[in-house]
């Protein structure tokens, strides 16, 4: 295919800038033809033949000058700089016509493919006016996106030509995980948790943060006195103590090849986000320290422990475009590496498959070394063909041999989960749909019966 008709290709699909013929014209060119051919089979002459088709041409350019120039239509973009994902959105398009000219516009925006949206979008602006287009578009897929063009097409009243022009409107989008479970704790906890309750957390005399100084007065604690500024003052001074102001809760996310496998809606690793975000809102919201480790073969992203609600902006920037690799997880080096970055004693939150997470021997060394200073606990999401396998009918030979490896299969991972759970490493699974709620529910269960 030569330049030149790659070019005429890309105007015809609403690309590049040009003026096209519309259909209308078509129409209406094959209908003089037709009557020009009828009159020349009976004599017609060529010269009225030709004036016809000049008086056609003519009018037809005559009825592109009623049209607005490319100069003299706008349009701007209003779009949200940061959308969730599976969520829709409403995007403006403001569009402004600076000529005398009324017209009938078709735009198509430059959006990603990922984008789900429908084009184009139709409708008349008046002479010298404004108008606002809008549509409604889903993300399904996390990152960063750019829409750079704006495609627009519009025509004269007789719409015998169209002209088309792309229009430079460059906006950063980032597509984040969908926030609707994390909204729910902050807005809601109190019907959110299953378990919330009393919370109930270990007070031991002298320990927490110092607070202050104060007068010595009965029933305070004689252990607490500060002998030193008693003797500077010549009265009996007593420390003030706070109770810690929050527990340390390390989240782990696991990108290996196994969190990619699709669900109902995304695969595992965008639930295990979503559910890891919702975990770090209801910690942040009760006053944890809340630190991210993302991995693979290798360590991806790692957030130092951090309080308050802010510290949620922070995650949800350094975990919104986590991707899934094609590489196996490295649990031992990972293991390692928070070894050596997490000397406070902390919950330890695993979102992993864990059906491979019991083969990994050589990670259970390092658990199990870890488990002398951390609580560990790692939650997955159930494997629903397997469940659905274990209640089926045997009706033939091929259902019931497949039950059997199903509950071979079941049995295997029993016995491997007891022998984890044996050495004080907790495993739990959910549906997708419970996943954020069993691991709001597990932290919360956690916190109030003091295990940290």
């Amino acid at each position: 295919m030569t330049k030149s008709s790659r070019t005429l290709l890309g105007r015809l699909l609403f690309q590049d800038r040009g003026i096209v013929p519309t259909k209308r014209l078509l129409l209406f060119y094959f209908a003089v033809s037709a009557c020009l051919l009828v009159g020349a089979i009976f004599q017609l002459s060529w010269q009225v033949i030709l004036i016809v088709n000049g008086l056609f041409l003519a009018f037809s350019l005559f009825d592109l000058l009623l049209s607005p120039g490319k100069k003299e239509v706008k349009v701007k973009r209003k779009i949200t700089d940061q959308l969730e994902r599976g969520l829709q959105y409403t995007v403006e398009l403001h569009v402004s016509n600076s000529s005398h000219h009324e017209t009938n516009i078709r735009m198509i925006d430059g959006t990603p493919q990922s984008f789900i949206v429908r084009f184009p979008l139709q409708g008349k602006l008046a002479g010298n006016s404004t108008s606002t287009f809008y549509y409604d578009t889903v993300a399904h897929v996390r990152g960063d996106y750019k829409l750079s063009k704006l495609y627009l097409r519009y025509r004269s009243i007789l719409g015998l030509w169209e002209k088309q022009n792309a229009i430079e409107l460059v906006d950063k989008v980032k597509v984040i995980p969908d926030l609707s479970e994390t909204k729910k704790v902050i807005e809601s906890a109190q019907q959110f948790l299953l378990y919330d309750g009393v919370k109930i957390r270990k007070q031991r005399s002298g320990v927490g943060e110092f607070a202050k100084i104060r007068s010595y007065v009965v029933g305070d604690d004689p252990r607490k006195i500060n002998w030193r500024q008693t003797a500077k003052l010549q009265e009996v001074m007593t420390n003030e103590y706070e109770p810690e102001h929050g527990k340390y809760i390390t989240i782990l996310i696991d990108c290996g090849r196994m969190m990619g496998a699709e669900l109902k809606r995304g695969n595992r690793l965008e639930k295990s986000i979503e559910a890891a975000l919702t975990v770090a809102a209801a910690a942040l919201q009760k006053g944890d320290y809340v630190s991210v480790l993302a991995f693979s073969k290798d360590v991806k992203v790692f957030i130092p422990a951090a309080k308050g609600m802010e510290h949620l902006q922070t995650i949800i920037h350094q975990v919104y475009n986590l991707t899934v690799d094609t590489a196996e997880s490295n649990y031992a080096v990972v293991l390692h590496y928070l070894e050596t970055k997490q000397k406070k004693r902390s919950l330890l939150l695993l979102f992993s498959d864990v059906h491979t997470f019991l083969h990994e021997d050589n990670a259970l060394l390092y658990l199990k070394r870890l488990r002398r200073r951390h609580l560990f606990l790692t939650i997955g999401i159930e494997d629903e063909t397997l469940l659905k396998n274990l209640k089926s009918e045997p009706v033939d030979v091929q259902s019931a041999m497949v039950k059997s490896m199903a509950q071979n299969q079941a049995l295997v991972k029993k016995r491997e989960k007891a022998k984890w759970e044996k050495n004080g490493l907790l495993m739990v699974e959910a549906r997708e749909e419970k996943l954020a709620t069993t691991a709001v529910s597990y932290y919360i269960d956690m916190m109030n019966r003091g295990l940290l």
